[in-house]
């Protein structure tokens, strides 16, 4: 299974949703992690990048609809907190299983 953690630089919520992704690789030998840095309005439009951080999993927006537009802006994600700015550990292992 592959993970792509997309995200831009302005974002502080891309380590958060980092260090939740680690979390649960580490005891997932099947998993890699790799980093895609999106810097450009251009970028975003080309990888349909709806705001940082983005997690794919083998291609596939781990936790959106796939509706929202191309943004060079940071994320919100509804969680079972409420609003926040990474997926909640919860999120990301349902969308790993």
């Amino acid at each position: 299974m592959k993970i792509t953690l997309q995200y831009f630089d302005g974002c502080p919520n891309w380590m958060l949703a980092d260090e939740r992704i680690q979390l649960l690789a580490k005891d997932r030998p099947d998993i890699s992690v790799a980093y895609q840095v999106i810097d450009t309005m251009e970028a975003a439009e080309r990888a349909r990048f709806p705001g940082s951080p983005t997690i794919l999993v083998d291609g596939t927006d781990a936790v959106g609809d796939g509706f929202a537009p191309a943004a060079l802006a940071c994320r919100r994600y509804m969680t079972e907190d409420g609003p926040a700015g990474a997926p909640s550990l919860t999120q990301l292992r349902d969308a790993l299983s």
